[in-house]
């Protein structure tokens, strides 16, 4: 699977905006569960990308 993704970098320029909060390491797991339910349920190419974004992720996660 390609992606344009580019590295994310720099900083909030304006310090009053509130900021996004990163995903728990639960939150994360929970949507590498739906997207590994997503790979079964649609069989399509989308449902494969999904599986295998799911994989990469589940890879990158700590043990848990």
């Amino acid at each position: 699977m390609e992606t344009d993704e580019q590295a994310v970098i720099g900083d909030y320029p304006d310090t009053d905006q509130p900021r996004l909060p990163l995903l728990t390491a639960a939150e994360a797991r929970d949507a590498v569960g739906y997207m590994r339910l997503l790979e079964t349920l649609d069989l399509t190419p989308r449902g494969q990308a999904a599986g295998q974004l799911a994989a990469n992720l589940a890879r990158r996660l700590p043990a848990g």
